[in-house]
């Protein structure tokens, strides 16, 4: 006989602890399945920055810019979660607000980031905009090619291998039920209720949270609903400096470069570039043309680090959609079943698992989704088929 539960959460990465923590704390009997350990795939191998300052467009190989303002309401409402979850789990979430700069090179970027200071200014996200020199007078490793740079102490990180395991353990604490190496096989609507398999072990559950990943497709699939998402596998590198050496995040305002040094005193170099293709099974393979791209940029925006050899690269996966924005919400064609995920998962976690709590408990969300629902990628899926299908 299966199990029964009030949700079911796919998925014990960031986002999905931070949901069943959230469902947990609301009553709700929580269960957390994951196909492996627990944090051992997106949310562990991603550089784990904090941005409440206004992204980069885009990303290396990344054909279609992010529509970065319509963000910045959301990263608004991310830091203030982000606080309210630290204050929630502790210190065991690795939560460093460090403050950052978000860099520009030229006439046209120094124009982006004055624009984008705007749309902070809105949004009540305090940012400031100040010229290269005095962006070096605070940050003496920029370098010379920078000419303006905008500034947040809002930014930051949390270590990513220690976010959402600190997250599962309040989860647990707080009564959810943990299933790790549980590989979700099946998915079948039984009247109002959801039967979610695991080889000879199921669950019976009227909510279903996909907070797969780059599985969410392949699981939404199992439900019978086809989601117009892909995975990818982007990579980060890293290598060692003294304490102290680099007290801020830096980015750029129009290229993938995310750098910042960890509480282990490791450079951590990101900012979406692409690794080896996807694999479902095991780590996509480095991409060494990713590493000579990255390095390039730290030899031009700090050029001191580059003197210092890459100590490790490694890839995480990510799962992207069409439009390079979130997906976030109840699908249509599945009623009760729910998914969260897409661009900047990691800052947006806490904001995804509030959306999604609310959503479950029949609650009105804070914040108005909509515009990310997953009606625009079902909906595309179906017209590939149909485009796809002899006459």
């Amino acid at each position: 006989m299966p199990r029964t539960t009030d949700v079911v959460v796919i998925g014990a990465g960031l986002v999905g602890a931070v949901t069943a923590l959230r469902l947990a704390q609301a009553g709700r009997r929580v269960t957390i399945l994951d196909r492996s350990a627990p944090n051992t795939q997106g949310s562990a191998a991603t550089a784990g920055n904090l941005h409440i300052q206004t992204i980069h467009t885009r990303r290396p190989g990344q054909d279609v810019p992010v529509d970065v303002r319509r963000l910045v309401p959301f990263q608004k409402e991310a830091s203030r979660l982000w606080d309210e979850l630290a204050e929630n789990v502790g210190p065991d979430l690795g939560l460093v607000r460090c403050g950052g700069f978000m860099v520009a090179e030229t006439d046209a970027q120094v124009a982006a980031l004055r624009e984008k200071h705007g749309w902070e200014a809105a949004a009540g996200i305090a940012s400031e905009v100040v010229d290269g020199e005095t962006a070096r007078r605070e940050l003496p490793l920029l370098g010379r090619t920078v000419r303006a740079a905008t500034w947040c102490g809002l930014d930051g990180y949390a270590e990513p291998h220690l976010a959402a395991p600190a997250v599962l353990s309040a989860a647990v604490a707080a009564g959810a039920e943990l299933h790790p190496y549980t590989r979700v096989t099946g998915i079948e609507r039984v009247a109002d209720t959801w039967l979610v398999s695991s080889g000879f072990e199921s669950w019976s559950a009227p909510s279903v949270v996909n907070a797969a990943g780059p599985w969410m497709a392949e699981v939404a699939r199992l439900a019978g609903a086809e989601v117009n998402v892909r995975p990818a596998a982007l990579q980060m590198h890293s290598t060692t400096a003294a304490p102290g050496t680099l007290p801020y995040l830096v980015q750029h305002v129009a290229e993938g470069i995310s750098v910042k040094q960890d509480r282990r005193d490791r450079i951590v170099i990101g900012g979406g570039w692409p690794g080896g293709s996807f694999d479902p099974e095991r780590p996509a393979p480095v991409n060494a043309a990713s590493i000579t791209g990255n390095l390039a940029q730290v030899s031009r925006l700090l050029p001191a680090l580059a003197e210092h050899p890459i100590g490790a690269a490694w890839t995480g996966p990510v799962i992207t959609t069409s439009d390079e924005m979130p997906i976030i919400g109840e699908l249509d064609c599945a009623p009760g079943m729910f998914v969260a995920g897409g661009t900047y998962s990691f800052t947006f976690a806490p904001v995804w698992a509030d959306v999604l709590g609310a959503l479950v408990c029949g609650e009105e969300p804070a914040l108005d989704v909509t515009e990310f629902g997953p009606g625009r990628l079902t909906a595309a899926s179906r017209a590939d088929r149909l485009q796809g299908e002899p006459l």
